[in-house]
């Protein structure tokens, strides 16, 4: 067995000495600790806390919203008359120009008696000249002059009708704009019940959306909003310029029109939009920590330290974001207001500060 010399001895009892008032000041530092919670919970002693100094900063006011994305122009191209379809002018998914000719019905029977009301004008306005000229040498009476004349107005008025027929086998492009799937083939024989395809404008498209009553007040045309849809990570911008002039009774709600520009046509109508919309900017808004805010059964309440004391103040609330809420009564620019220990805090237990924010 080994034996340890008298000084090894001595610097092991040294070792366990000082190692013994290590835990004795670690455990009487504890006790102390111990004893200031329990004195702050008292009301004596002092508290500590961090806390947060109130400074005037710029914020928005939005509101979120639901939306869905429009055409700006949207028909279904429906013939006027039934027939047999002779012309599709037009590709699926193809950008057509206002005025274009896309569909053309039969129609060899209208215009084969157009081509007989255009033969009997032309008797009956031959027939007037050489009555003219023998009106003039009183060869003929004015009444059968005056009776030509009507026959070639009714011609004329025939010719019209026939010609308005022959307009509606043609449907025309109103506007500029993107075709849709076509229904029917050539040769398909239609009716006016009968949808051959969509026309619809996507540059620029519309955006609707319904915002609550209350903030009907604050809303204006030009306003400008920004929305996203699914698919695209990023925001796309528009801008208000139609409000419906009566809020819904059922949902109490209004509705608001936005004009969206869509050069690139990456956004589809029907497309669901989140809408978020300022609606108006604060310059000087006191915004705090919404931790720093304690609630009671009557109001709002919030902790300022002042010289080195806890004092309770009751405040007024106004916007609130994710982490922060307005104060818009109760507090002014350069208070200092409690983040931690609010809980524990009393009115006048004396505060001390570890972090300032």
């Amino acid at each position: 067995m080994k034996k340890f010399s008298a000084a090894s001895l001595i610097f092991i009892l040294l070792g366990i000495t000082a190692i013994g008032a290590l835990v004795a000041n670690k455990l009487k530092k504890d006790r102390q600790l111990r004893q200031q919670q329990m004195l702050a919970r008292r009301g004596s002693g002092v508290l500590q806390v961090d806390v947060f100094v109130v400074k005037p900063q710029v914020i928005q006011q939005t509101l979120d919203a639901s939306g869905t994305l429009m055409s700006n122009e949207w028909i279904n191209l429906q013939p006027e008359v039934s027939g047999r379809i002779t012309e599709l002018n037009f590709r699926e998914g193809s950008y057509v120009k206002k005025g274009t000719l896309l569909v053309k019905l039969y129609d060899g029977d209208l215009q084969a008696q157009l081509q007989k009301l255009q033969a009997q004008l032309a008797l009956q306005q031959l027939t007037l000249e050489r009555q003219e000229k023998l009106l003039a040498i009183n060869g003929i009476s004015q009444q059968d002059v005056d009776n030509t004349r009507n026959q070639i107005a009714s011609i004329q008025a025939d010719i019209r009708n026939v010609e308005a027929q022959i307009r509606k086998t043609e449907i025309y492009a109103p506007f500029d704009g993107v075709m849709g799937l076509r229904n029917v083939s050539l040769g398909a024989v239609v009716t006016p019940a009968t949808i051959i395809a969509t026309l619809q404008q996507i540059d620029p498209l519309k955006l609707d959306f319904t915002i609550p009553e209350k903030y009907a007040p604050l809303i204006d045309t030009h306003v400008p909003v920004s929305f996203r849809t699914a698919g695209f990570d990023q925001d796309f911008q528009g801008w208000i310029y139609a409000i419906e002039p009566q809020i819904d009774e059922n949902t109490r709600t209004i509705r608001i029109r936005c004009h969206v520009p869509n050069p690139a046509q990456k956004l589809l109508p029907g497309a669901y939009a989140d809408v978020k919309l300022v609606l108006k900017k604060i310059p000087q808004a006191l915004m705090i920590p919404t931790q720093a805010i304690v609630p009671t059964t009557r109001d709002q309440q919030v902790v300022v330290y002042r010289h080195g004391k806890a004092s309770f103040v009751n405040v007024q609330t106004g916007i609130r974001q994710e982490d922060f809420i307005q104060i818009t009564h109760g507090l002014s620019p350069g208070d200092t207001v409690l983040i931690t220990g609010m809980m524990q805090a009393r009115p006048g237990m004396a505060l001390h500060i570890n972090q300032v924010l």
